[in-house]
């Protein structure tokens, strides 16, 4: 009997939100906009949306210190409607009865307001649906559809900032997955959804669904984030005015002349093949008159750094490194060049190599694991004017991936096999000319120059200890692989 109360009460409410609640605004959509024009209640004036710029004016440099604030919905996605992805969930996670009455439902939802139609979309979406089946949507189907309908213009300011934070009145279970595992957002503040057991009820949890604006003020007080992403209607602008900077995401930016689709060779997010959490600050450097390559001065945390560096540029270099393996040189996804420990052959291969495009060097000439950089050799210095230094750190849980004693080549392995490794890459500023040694500086100092600016990066001590001194205190030898052609022509004198 209580049970028959309860959906009788609930039926009851149903019918006066649909019915009583919305027919006025209905009848008032069709007089002003005509029974087939678009939904216009969100729609900001020309006038309206002008009191924002657009995102194409945000510049990108010097903002890895930033703190960005969007709504997936508007912010990123270039589309204006939030329904497919209710459409996906609702085939993926339920049946293909649930999404025919969910598409059913849209002359219904057309005549909603937003909160009213939102509620709808969840319960009819939601409603008997298994959390399992919800995870396993979010984290294999949703992100594909999410990654193509971003907006290139918003992503690309999005990468530029060091702290992201999402505030959305969609279910938080939808989008959380994809905005902290594929763009590194910090933090995720959407409408939560009421379960039993193992099962959605398709009703909103209590406070019910987020305010983005109110969610912001709660989240960050009297502190103003540094910059606001939003769509153009009116909804977003009280919330996006709350930021010391608020710029209009517009999926019509086209029409200038860029388009706002993402290029299918930007939206391969480095790491997310290999498991690894990838986070890159800096830009690509600019280039001088001369057709000599840029060489990138990295700190050597594992093998992979090269690596992740032309992931992270998506632009192939050309590593140099001491004591390679074959085993390595086989496996290497980028092309890989063996020094000799000989100066002046290495000089001249080295520039060789930068005549033909990019190269990657690691002057400490072995990895290190501790909060220390090594001694730089200061050979890359005589070779090249265009240098740009290259902070990378790794952040492991169980397995180093670096070794002193065993074999190289299953380093990579090894880091891998880490339940949640990280690559953390900041591309700092190339130097200025008069900083090289093309400027009046000698190879050593610019060295140092370059150890010092990396390890303020980082937070890490610059030490004097050289790649020998490592490895005569872990391993009790000089670190170096002998090559065995010529350890059998030496036997055979």
């Amino acid at each position: 009997m209580v049970f028959q109360m309860v959906l009788l009460k609930l039926a009851d409410w149903i019918l006066y939100q649909l019915l009583a609640n919305s027919c006025y605004r209905a009848v008032r959509k069709m007089r002003s906009y005509g029974l087939f024009l678009k939904n216009q209640s969100l729609k900001s004036s020309p006038q309206q949306a002008a009191s924002f710029p657009n995102v194409i004016k945000c510049g990108l440099e010097n903002r890895g210190s930033d703190t960005l604030v969007c709504d997936i919905h508007g912010g990123l996605l270039r589309t204006e409607s939030f329904f497919p992805y209710f459409m996906l969930v609702a085939f993926e996670g339920g049946s293909i009865l649930r999404a025919f009455l969910l598409l059913l439902s849209c002359p219904i939802l057309w005549v909603l307001d937003y909160e009213l139609k939102l509620r709808a979309m969840i319960f009819i979406t939601f409603c008997g649906l298994r959390l399992k089946d919800m995870e396993n949507v979010s984290r294999a189907v949703l992100p594909k559809f999410y990654l193509e309908n971003l907006h290139l213009k918003a992503f690309e300011v999005l990468a530029s900032t060091g702290s992201r934070f999402a505030f959305t009145s969609v279910p938080r279970v939808m989008v959380e997955g994809f905005l902290k595992e594929y763009l590194q957002f910090d933090n995720v503040t959407g409408t939560e959804l009421h379960t039993f057991g193992n099962y959605f009820t398709g009703l909103v949890s209590e406070p019910g669904l987020v305010s983005k604006h109110r969610a912001l003020k709660d989240y960050f007080g009297d502190k103003k984030p540094d910059i606001g992403l939003g769509s153009p209607s009116l909804y977003d602008h009280l919330f996006i005015s709350l930021c010391k900077e608020a710029y209009v995401v517009s999926s019509d930016d086209g029409k200038g002349g860029t388009s706002s689709a993402m290029p299918r060779d930007s939206s391969v997010f480095g790491g997310i093949w290999s498991g690894v959490d990838l986070r890159v600050r800096g830009c690509s450097p600019s280039r001088s008159g001369h057709r000599k390559g840029i060489l990138y001065v990295c700190t050597h945390r594992t093998l992979l750094d090269p690596v992740f560096l032309s992931t992270s540029l998506g632009q192939p270099l050309t590593a140099v490194t001491y004591s390679l393996s074959k085993m390595s040189e086989v496996i290497a996804p980028i092309k890989t060049v063996r020094l000799t420990r000989e100066r002046n052959q290495d000089g001249n291969t080295m520039r060789r190599l930068l005549s033909e495009g990019d190269l990657v060097v690691c002057p400490e000439g072995t990895t290190c694991r501790e909060p220390y950089l090594l001694r730089f050799s200061s050979l890359f210095a005589e070779l090249a004017s265009d240098i740009v230094p290259v902070a990378m750190n790794t952040r492991v849980s169980m397995f180093y991936g670096t070794t002193a004693s065993g074999l190289k080549c299953l380093d990579p392995i090894f880091f891998l096999m880490n339940p949640r490794p990280s690559y953390h890459i900041q591309i700092l500023e190339k130097l200025p000319r008069e900083l090289t040694c093309d400027g009046g500086r000698s190879s050593c100092e610019v060295a140092n120059y370059i150890q010092r600016k990396l390890a303020d990066a980082l937070g890490f001590e610059c030490t004097t200890l050289t790649r020998k001194d490592k490895y005569m205190m872990l391993a009790g030898n000089e670190g170096i692989v002998q090559d065995k052609r010529k350890k059998s022509q030496s036997i055979g004198e």
